[in-house]
């Protein structure tokens, strides 16, 4: 009889889904039902969790969830991007972008190695509008610090290529993630490509020879191209930094752990009108703090920070005057019809007063935001740690705006300039973890926890019938 007993328990090859068991059992149990059906269970969740072939999805009657390997790669890819932005600013600073003079993907990996190859680079520059205009009379010794200064950034963009594609092929036709979430990932990889065109568009704009035809001008990117290269990094970093937090709050939750540190029913917290409200203001601001940003791009693009170099006063008053704000000298139609949004993109006086006020505008609400998590009716329902994400969003908040200020008053030197640029990606970061705070788990992470307490269940069930 034991040995029947025995036999009859053995994991067969074959893994039957979850939903051929029902946890409801006869009203009294026999043994041999009750363990068969725990462990049937438990080998379920845990060929599904461990094995390193990762069954198929179909197979096991559970969608693909991420594992912390994928959280990790996209984290580490995040931060290289993050390193990518702030080395891109300290290229403007130093006015180093327009010290290589062509775009070779592969080539362009290697620098001179040779005195010759270093003179030939040299008189590459030579024929550029900076050297002409502003930097005739530099060595070669000179123009070798601003020339790796570019080719670092360049070098550092490609590497970013090779770290995200190289491990989601992988990923993709491990089928370790699911389709969805492969589909936006293969979006970023592309916008990694486009990035590095959008940069040589950027970097061209500075090397044309009409900048030696116009009166006053100054050779320098383009500031429209300065400020979409800016943007689709920000995009790049937002779509990597969040899909990994999300990765490890759901890979958490599945293993039981309490989602945003909610005790309780999470979807009906979540559906509460106070959090769904604090939800939409929360990416409100967020998409304030992407604008916000962006104008920084003009800003340095234009060289606008080196103008009216106090706070909060511009010259004396809160705004300059307004035929100084919407000059018509930026006008190019002849009618002047474009008089309004020229001066808004192209006059740095207007520039900086717009990032004036859209830095102000986001301090204040991110302040309002925060100020409401003491509200006693929001704060009885809002995650908790919905609250301390918001806490150390406004903390950055707080830490961006003394950066800015010190920035402007100390005449944009590189240190400060490069460590605000730094902090307007700080605060997205903390902007896109309390969104990912607000979210509900999603469905493959909702499926593998009640599959994990469904075989608790049958553990415990098995082990009161032995008893019995």
């Amino acid at each position: 009889m034991w040995a029947a007993l025995r036999s009859s328990l053995r994991p067969t090859a074959r893994i039957l889904p979850l939903r051929s068991f029902s946890l409801r059992s006869p009203s009294r149990p026999s043994p041999l039902f009750a363990l068969h059906q725990h462990r049937s269970l438990a080998l379920t969740v845990h060929f599904s969790s461990t094995s390193s072939t990762s069954p198929k999805p179909d197979a096991l009657a559970l969608p693909v969830l991420p594992s912390p390997a994928v959280a990790r790669w996209l984290l580490f890819s995040s931060t290289l991007v993050f390193a990518i932005i702030v080395v891109g600013g300290v290229t403007r600073l130093t006015e180093s972008g327009l010290s290589i003079t062509e775009w070779k993907p592969i080539a362009g990996i290697l620098p001179p190695l040779s005195h010759d190859e270093w003179s030939v680079e040299f008189d590459k520059y030579k024929a550029t509008p900076e050297f002409k205009l502003l930097n005739h009379s530099i060595t070669i010794d000179d123009f070798k610090s601003i020339f790796y200064m570019e080719w670092g950034h360049r070098v550092l963009g490609r590497l970013i290529g090779l770290v995200f594609v190289g491990p989601l092929a992988y990923f993709a036709l491990r089928r370790k993630v699911p389709k969805p979430m492969a589909n936006k990932l293969f979006g970023l990889a592309c916008l990694i490509g486009f990035q590095g065109f959008l940069g040589w568009y950027m970097v061209k704009s500075g090397l044309e020879d009409s900048i030696m035809d116009t009166p006053n001008a100054v050779p320098r990117v383009s500031q429209y191209r300065l400020a979409a290269h800016l943007a689709a990094a920000l995009a790049l970093y937002a779509g990597m930094f969040g899909m990994g937090m999300t990765v490890i709050k759901e890979w958490k939750y599945s293993r039981g752990a309490p989602w945003s540190g909610i005790q309780g029913s999470t979807q009906e917290l979540l559906k509460n009108p106070l959090v769904r409200s604090f939800k939409v203001k929360a990416w409100a601001l967020t998409g304030l703090v992407l604008l916000t940003a962006i104008s920084g791009a003009f800003v340095a693009g234009l060289d606008a920070g080196l103008l009216y170099n106090e706070f909060p006063l511009m010259g004396g008053r809160l705004a300059p005057p307004t035929d100084e704000l919407f000059s018509d000298a930026y006008a190019k139609a002849a009618d002047k019809s474009d008089k309004w949004w020229r001066n808004v993109f192209e006059n740095p006086t207007t520039v900086q007063f717009d990032h004036r006020i859209l830095g102000t505008t986001t301090y204040c609400g991110a302040a309002l935001l925060y100020a409401s998590t003491f509200r006693p009716a929001l704060r009885a329902v809002l995650p908790p740690l919905t609250r301390t994400a918001m806490t150390a969003a406004f903390a950055v908040a707080n830490l961006q705006v003394v950066l800015g200020i010190s920035t402007l008053l100390y005449l944009v030197p590189v240190s400060l300039a490069a460590s605000h640029q730094a902090g307007s990606v700080a605060l997205l970061s903390a902007m896109i973890h309390l969104l990912v705070t607000l979210r509900r788990p999603g469905a493959a992470a909702t499926a593998w926890r009640r599959a994990a307490e469904a075989a608790r269940a049958a553990s415990s069930t098995a082990k009161q019938t032995l008893k019995n």
